[in-house]
């Protein structure tokens, strides 16, 4: 299934996208160290937190297909490397609550490792990712 997009160039350093099917808007502009004034998320940093945000959808989904529910907060930092300009790292760590027996904390960390963005960077950029598991009384709202 294809999912379709159109953008354009607003000014030099910063691009509108348009996802068709909701009519969703998000803009990118490029960040402070390569031209742009940092105001949006660049496209890497859409990258590196679209990892972050696949992982935790598929683990949700994963656990309510095992029959439970969980919440998921994450914290992510993004390394860039200059020469070639690209993404060299992404650090995430997920804090995860609502998976209390081993079985369940391991649907999750499995789902999370094989989210469609992780399996797409492939080994193109280095993933450091670790996952807390949390009771439900230790997490502030």
């Amino acid at each position: 299934m294809a999912v379709k997009f159109s953008g354009n160039l607003l000014n030099s350093t910063s691009v509108e996208i348009r996802h068709l099917d909701s009519g969703s808007v998000i803009w990118t502009t490029a960040p402070k160290d390569n031209g742009g004034d940092g105001s949006q998320f660049s496209p890497t940093d859409l990258c590196a937190a679209s990892l972050a945000a696949c992982a935790s959808t598929v683990m949700g989904m994963a656990a309510q297909k095992s029959g439970f529910s969980i919440s998921v907060t994450f914290s992510l930092e993004k390394e860039m490397q200059m020469n070639p300009r690209k993404i060299s790292k992404i650090k995430v760590d997920y804090l995860i609550s609502g998976a209390s027996t081993q079985i369940q904390k391991d649907v999750c960390e499995h789902a999370g490792r094989n989210c469609p963005v992780r399996l797409t960077l492939g080994d193109n950029v280095e993933i450091q990712e670790s996952y807390f598991f949390v009771s439900q009384e230790n997490v502030e709202p």
